[in-house]
């Protein structure tokens, strides 16, 4: 990152619990640096009882723009002035500009999402998939999953203040999209079974496996995970939860979250600075080791 911070550096940033983790601050400041925009990247550890606090300071200080992850994206709906329409339709946020003190949300991350499904050499364009979890992350990857042409969604989750909103969402791209969606309690383990025996790729958008908690596995029953199932985890702290390692050992494709952060954070770039990030660049110090 560059140290020449001056007067008219402009912020951007991440806020989220927790954040320490995050390669966001490295991938957008070398990409600022590539650029040469007087711009800067930080974290700001803010969970949801201190988050409309922190939106109002960052509004007030005339912040470019900002992140948001795990647990912040869904009541930053309710804290922004307007949405986008993808923001909307899945209930969650991920990047806010501000532009002229107005604060607008979008959500990247079903974008970023489907990238790294391409880039982990795969395509589930009319395929069946399974998806556990029903917060920002995972109504993100549904949307645009529908949205791009996959056949099928099958939704597993807890029965928590997510699943009533799971359910508005299913009937939304029911209703609006060829794919079918369907939500289930995560609790009903012979409809999770029978999905994942159908599927052509399980996808684990909830946060259990992500460290510090790296012995909990979403998955408990091990005879699910096929040889010619794929198996992603959004989590990349660790890089291989153990959701991947049990799929890797019984012969599943793997891939998680790296490059789904890199491509969402693409998207976001573009929509603070109006230029392109340099993905190859970036990909190549951060993320291809």
């Amino acid at each position: 990152m560059s140290t020449n911070i001056t007067g008219h550096t402009t912020l951007t940033g991440l806020l989220g619990s927790p954040v320490a983790h995050s390669i966001s601050p490295m991938m957008h400041n070398e990409a600022f640096n590539l650029l040469g925009l007087d711009y800067v990247y930080l974290c700001f550890d803010v969970g949801v009882d201190n988050l409309k606090t922190a939106v109002d300071g960052l509004k007030v200080m005339g912040v470019r723009g900002f992140n948001c992850t795990m647990p912040d994206k869904n009541l930053m709906c309710e804290l922004v002035d307007d949405l986008s329409p993808a923001a909307k339709m899945i209930g969650a946020v991920n990047t806010v500009i501000n532009e002229n003190g107005k604060l607008t949300g979008h959500n990247t991350d079903g974008v970023g999402y489907m990238q790294a499904v391409k880039d982990a050499g795969h395509d589930i364009i009319g395929k069946n998939m399974t998806l556990l979890g029903a917060g920002g992350a995972a109504t993100a990857i549904c949307t645009q999953a529908a949205l791009d042409g996959v056949a099928s969604i099958n939704v597993f989750s807890i029965k928590d203040q997510f699943f009533d909103r799971a359910k508005h969402l299913v009937d939304n791209i029911n209703a609006n999209t060829n794919c079918k969606a369907s939500l289930y309690d995560l609790s009903d383990k012979t409809e999770l079974n029978k999905s994942i025996d159908n599927s052509y790729i399980l996808t684990n958008a909830t946060s259990v496996g992500m460290a510090p908690n790296t012995d909990n596995c979403i998955i408990t029953d091990e005879s699910v995970l096929r040889s010619d199932l794929i198996v992603s985890d959004v989590i990349y702290n660790p890089m291989e939860t153990k959701l991947l390692k049990m799929a890797k050992a019984h012969g599943c494709k793997t891939f998680n979250g790296l490059y789904m952060l890199l491509y969402q954070g693409a998207e976001a770039f573009k929509i603070w600075t109006g230029q392109d990030m340099p993905v190859k660049e970036i990909k190549a110090k951060y993320f291809d080791k």
